[in-house]
């Protein structure tokens, strides 16, 4: 079996939570570090809900605190819908047992992909405010890194149920213009892909909240994080399918493309030229009937777990 050196970056958050838990207990990955990011939240609350995260489920992985806010600008975060402790109404202890280590985000994802160069995916779950601070701190660092796949774009700009439909992107775009200009493997999920065929409708929602104490967990953080603008009742999965990309990419249908990020008028529009000649590989169809069967067996697969 194939293990993948990974990096997670997130900003935990109720989509990111989904995606912590399950990637948490895949064998494939051999996570190196999490560092985390203001944006659903702010840094240190994120911080926070990570640590806590793996003290809930037993985990010992190394934590790094990153970036407080963007690169140069400071925009809001997102806990009018991710709650004040960034997990619906689910209290989080505000101070975690376990403790960050002492570098910051960037030097602890330097080192890591010093020592294994050509090897190490990062998996972004957030704004790119970390990675853009390593690549212009460190650019030595760029051709050492294997891989980045991430969650947060729109192909066609303006398109939706409002405009900038990324939160992601937006929220640091001149981070995502290091990150395209870098010249490393990038692979993207358009923020629809979850809101769309990933979204996890009310009745699976509920389904998955009587299967074990993890999905109730899950059910019980999902109650104010309905998907707006739909007439039903739906969960985005955003995250969690930047995660099933690296380890089950047969879920997905894959187009290349450029793309271009707006950082003046409309900061954070993105717009992508697809081209057989396209430099990043853009997720545009997933196998929905594949996909719930494997998320809800990786629900399963957590019934020995007791919180």
């Amino acid at each position: 079996m194939e293990k993948y050196k990974v990096i997670i970056d997130t900003d935990p958050g109720i989509d990111d939570t989904t995606a912590l838990i399950l990637s948490m207990f895949d064998e494939r990955l051999d996570v190196q570090l999490y560092t985390t990011v203001k944006g659903n939240i702010n840094v240190d609350i994120a911080t926070n809900n990570m640590l806590h995260l793996l003290e809930k489920f037993g985990k010992t992985v190394p934590v790094a605190r990153g970036g407080e806010k963007g690169m140069l600008r400071d925009t809001p975060d997102a806990s009018w819908l991710h709650g004040k402790w960034g997990m619906g109404e689910t209290y989080i202890p505000p101070k975690a047992k376990t403790k960050v280590i002492k570098k910051d985000a960037v030097e602890a994802m330097y080192e890591i992909i010093k020592n294994n160069p050509h090897e190490v995916t990062i998996l972004m779950f957030g704004p790119h405010t970390n990675v853009g601070n390593l690549l212009k701190k460190h650019p030595d660092v760029a051709p050492l890194i294997k891989h980045i796949i991430f969650e947060g774009f729109s192909p066609y700009g303006y398109k939706g149920i409002k405009p900038h439909i990324s939160f992601n992107i937006r929220t640091d775009p001149e981070a995502f213009k290091y990150v395209l200009d870098s010249g490393i493997p990038l692979s993207v999920i358009p923020s629809e892909m979850g809101r769309n065929e990933g979204r996890l409708p009310e009745s699976l929602v509920k389904k998955i909240g009587k299967m074990n104490d993890t999905g109730a967990f899950l059910e019980k953080i999902y109650q104010n994080y309905w998907e707006r603008g739909y007439d039903d009742k739906r969960i985005a999965t955003n995250d969690t399918l930047a995660y099933l990309y690296l380890v089950e990419p047969e879920l997905f249908k894959i187009r290349k493309a450029d793309i271009e990020v707006n950082l003046t008028d409309a900061p954070g529009k993105t717009i992508a030229t697809f081209s057989p000649k396209g430099k990043i590989r853009v997720a545009m169809g997933l196998k929905r009937r594949m996909f719930v069967e494997s998320f809800l067996s990786k629900i399963k697969n957590l019934d020995n777990i007791n919180l």
